[in-house]
């Protein structure tokens, strides 16, 4: 049971390092909502400066073609003159060798047509592609279009800009991250420092330490007050424990003195269903010290069948709601071994109704229970076999009264035989039945007087013989000489040699032999009166049980029917009555030996009063 226990302490201590607090869950709530706020700026902040650097590039690539144009106004309007087209081959040339950012110049006249481009001459690719933008020429206060300019940006100083603010923002973002993290963190920490001390004062507290006190620097709100609070209640308590320690501990001692001496067994269970208290009788019944008890769960108690014992009970009180329960504490049985426990399961309630646990009542019924199924089988037993010679009876005395007349006088003996064996057959099962409520009872004194067992022994072989000649069983007596009288009641004790021989005989094999001696004691004390047989025996495990009322023995090979009454009967007739002895000795398939012994010299204190 402790392995099981332990297992089960691991397996909770684990699940708890796995879980986290509601303070982690809170703290890594909130790191990981500031961490998707500063994200979020810092995307929204780098996406409109790209925008704005975008913005701002394209309005270059603009500024930088209508300056293009005003410069180049004298060289188209003069096209085709071959010089000017070198001219504006060269200047084109000069621009693209000067600015990274060009990526090519197309110039056209005023009808469309291309007057140069420098595409065919460029390795760079383009990003951005500037309008075309009139080249215009003023004469006289006229505006006329010569002709367009249109420039691609290869966006170097674009992405030179965007990529160092975009580097900057992240730079900036991400120490801002890091500092609000580390904000919380050290606030975190810190209340988590202040808790864990005012934790550790509980523990100390709830541990008996009472008069302990928090020191702590660096204190303000509603923390200091709350370690001010705390070191109050600590002081409050040593004061309370100082003047009523020894009252609560007499109390205390008492309640366990009390619980300890009760004797049923009591076992007492917190919330959790840890066992908080155990009395002796408990700890007898349950089999285990107090040490392996104490602290570990009810519900994992398991015998040394490996049985969870209590765990449907405790499962169905907890099931059961708790006003119901208070009115009515649920009352089961559990089986621990081959033991019979009645436990009553009732609710611990503090002086406000707070539920605070259980308290099992044990009581061990394994003999009431063994008695109660005895009872039933006696009841079972006594029915049929008062049916069978009450309908035996009643066939043939229905057969004689209406066809007696047709039967000759052998025929009519027989039936007549019948009847008269099945007559003393009811008779003797009537008897038992009378015999055990007149013996068991406390008040009852059976008159004796001085007799000799000699003509007992022969009168009651006697009336066995009938039933030894049917399986040819034959008797031996032998009778030491001149055996002394003793005080008894002559009539019990011939029942109780009927019994024992009645006995020998059903359990004996057919053509055997039952010996019958009467003699005194080896201690000279007692007159001793054996049947021995030569039958099936008795296993070990019967013998302790043999003289039990409402016993019988049932094999598979051997169901002889009976009350289970006979051999009860005589140990009651022979130690309650007679303050003798009964006995018996067997082995299995090799026969049996029933005694009693009578005391020579007659006391009533002898006589045990069960």
């Amino acid at each position: 049971m402790n392995n099981q226990l332990d297992q089960n302490d691991n397996r909770e201590n684990k699940s708890g390092l796995m879980g986290l607090s509601t303070q982690n869950k809170l703290i890594i709530l909130g790191s990981l909502l500031c961490s998707f706020f500063i994200v979020v700026a810092a995307w929204v902040v780098i996406k409109n400066t790209q925008d704005k650097i975008d913005e701002s590039y394209q309005n270059y690539g603009s500024m930088l073609a209508k300056t293009l144009a005003i410069s180049s106004i004298d060289v188209v309007s003069e096209y085709p003159v071959t010089h000017n087209l070198q001219k504006l081959q060269n200047h084109t040339k000069m621009l693209l060798k000067n600015s990274n950012d060009i990526s090519f110049i197309i110039f056209t006249d005023e009808k469309g047509s291309i007057l140069y481009s420098s595409k065919k001459f460029s390795n760079q690719d383009s990003i951005y592609s500037v309008p075309n933008v009139p080249i215009v020429s003023i004469n006289e206060n006229t505006e006329n279009v010569v002709g367009t300019v249109q420039i691609g940006l290869t966006g170097y100083t674009r992405n030179i800009v965007a990529k160092s603010t975009r580097n900057l923002m992240i730079i900036i973002f991400t120490i801002a991250w890091f500092l609000s993290i580390a904000a919380v963190l050290i606030n975190t920490l810190l209340i988590t420092r202040q808790i864990k001390l005012l934790s550790e004062g509980v523990r100390r507290i709830s541990t008996g330490e009472f008069g302990y006190k928090l020191t702590s620097k660096d204190l303000w709100g509603e923390i200091k007050q709350l370690f001010e609070s705390f070191n109050d209640m600590s002081t409050r308590l040593r004061q309370y424990e100082e003047k009523n320690i020894d009252q609560l501990t007499y109390e205390k001692n008492k309640l366990e003195a009390v619980l300890m001496s009760i004797a049923n067994g009591v076992v007492v269970c917190d919330n959790y269903d840890k066992i908080i208290l155990v009395n002796n009788a408990a700890i007898k019944m349950l089999g285990f010290n107090a040490k392996e008890l104490i602290s570990s769960r009810i519900m994992d108690y398991c015998d040394s069948n490996g049985e969870l014992c209590f765990k449907k009970e405790i499962a169905k009180f907890k099931d059961t709601p708790l006003e119901d329960i208070d009115a009515k504490p649920l009352d089961t049985q559990v089986k621990i071994n081959s033991k019979i426990i009645q436990a009553v399961i009732s609710p611990i309630f503090a002086f406000h109704q707070e539920y605070l646990g259980y308290i099992l009542v044990l009581h061990d019924i394994t003999k009431e229970a063994e008695i109660d199924r005895m009872k039933n089988s006696f009841i079972s037993n006594v029915s049929h076999e008062l049916r069978t010679p009450v309908t035996v009876l009643r066939s043939y005395i229905d057969t004689l009264y209406n066809y007696g007349h047709e039967f000759d006088e052998k025929t009519k003996e027989e039936f007549i035989d019948v009847l008269n064996n099945e007559s003393d057959r009811l008779n003797r099962l009537v008897n038992d039945i009378l015999d055990f409520s007149r013996l068991e009872s406390p008040n009852v004194e059976l008159e004796k007087i001085s007799s000799d067992i000699g003509p007992i022994i022969e009168l009651t072989t006697k009336s066995m013989k009938v039933l030894a000649d049917e399986r040819n069983i034959s008797f031996s007596i032998l009778i030491e000489p001149d055996l002394p009288k003793i005080v008894i009641n002559p009539e019990s004790i011939e029942r109780v040699l009927k019994n024992l021989l009645s006995n020998a005989i059903k359990y004996s094999n057919d053509n055997g032999r039952i010996k019958i001696r009467a003699e005194i004691d080896r201690t000279g004390n007692y007159l001793q009166v054996m049947v021995e047989d030569n039958g099936i025996g008795i296993s070990t495990e019967h013998i302790d049980k043999i003289f039990d009322r409402f016993y019988r023995i049932e094999t598979k090979t051997h169901t002889i029917k009976g009350t289970g009454l006979g051999l009860h009967l005589a140990k009651i007739t022979v130690e309650k009555h007679h303050g003798g002895q009964i006995f018996v000795e067997s082995n299995l398939n090799e026969g049996s030996t029933f005694g009693f012994k009578i005391p020579l010299k007659f006391d009533d204190s002898l006589i045990e009063k069960i």
